[in-house]
């Protein structure tokens, strides 16, 4: 189903899609940062901090690192502010790149296996598709945000496109 090469390849797109929104967000106020916006985390800060919750927490099952405090409700809350939140997001792309250069063939088989406070109980699925969800939800949320810094009159979120992610070089 996936390998190192998709892992990698995702982890790089993680990477270069937070350094676009971040570069967007930084555009705009605290204010415009915090605006409930009818999105299901509410604001831009607020969808941004779960986003980064999320990956803690996957990487945390995947690594057996550190994972963030709190339960999902309280996840819109875990960076109190944008530079909070882009320092630890930088760290957080670091780690998951990290994890994806080191991922061996035998690390994606099996079943992972997890207490899940969402579902309130222990949940048991392929690692090879918690590995895929993983970088699902991270697009998932991204486009949510791109949505709401546009409608917010950010024009420079930019391209989005995994087929026309740049040379690294770049966009670092």
């Amino acid at each position: 189903m996936i390998d190192r090469a998709y892992c990698q390849m995702m982890a790089r797109y993680n990477a270069w899609q937070n350094t676009q929104i971040t570069t967007a967000a930084e555009t705009l106020d605290d204010a415009a940062l915090r605006e409930d916006r009818g999105a299901f985390f509410g604001s831009i800060l607020g969808t941004l901090n779960h986003l980064l919750w999320g990956d803690l927490l996957w990487m945390a099952r995947f690594d057996g690192g550190a994972k963030p405090d709190g339960e999902i409700g309280e996840s819109v809350n875990l960076c109190p502010t944008l530079a909070t939140w882009s320092a630890e997001r930088f760290r957080t792309d670091g780690r998951i790149r990290l994890w994806a250069d080191k991922v061996r063939a035998l690390d994606l088989t099996g079943d992972l296996r997890w207490y899940s406070g969402a579902q309130g109980r222990e949940v048991s699925k392929p690692m090879a598709q918690c590995v895929v969800h993983f970088f699902n939800h991270q697009t998932h949320h991204r486009g949510q945000v791109h949505a709401m810094l546009t409608a917010a009159g950010c024009d420079r979120v930019g391209d989005s496109d995994l087929v026309f992610m740049p040379d690294e070089a770049s966009w670092l």
